[in-house]
């Protein structure tokens, strides 16, 4: 049977250090893609310090670390939010995507990565 509406919600947290970027983006694609997925931005995490703080606050089914992070960087930060929400679904932009191809290119990349991300599996 088809899904008559859009899949979710998903509660998100991003991590992030600039927040009203993360902010505007993230709500740039939730317009997007509303009408296949239903997600909530529910908080931002600004320094890896908060990390554990923000996940245990909003409960996140899934979390987004920025570009401005490192892979390395990254994998520690979803190392300590997995602590937290072991089922945690995670998504890593790559390092410099923002800066090297400007916002409209974060947001396509993280289009094109919902589906892998919040779609079951078949």
């Amino acid at each position: 049977m088809a899904q008559s509406g859009p899949i979710g919600p998903f509660k998100l947290v991003t991590v992030n250090t600039a927040p009203e970027r993360a902010k505007l983006l993230i709500g740039r694609v939730v317009e997007d893609v509303k009408d296949k997925y239903a997600i909530i931005h529910a908080g931002n995490a600004a320094s890896i310090d908060d990390v554990q703080r923000v996940v245990s606050e909003h409960q996140p089914d899934v979390l987004f670390t920025a570009s401005m992070w490192t892979p390395v960087e990254a994998k520690w930060i979803i190392s300590i939010a997995q602590t937290v929400a072991p089922d945690l679904k995670t998504f890593s932009l790559p390092q410099g995507l923002q800066v090297e191809k400007g916002p409209d290119a974060v947001v396509e990349y993280i289009k094109e990565h919902l589906p892998t991300l919040l779609e079951p599996e078949n």
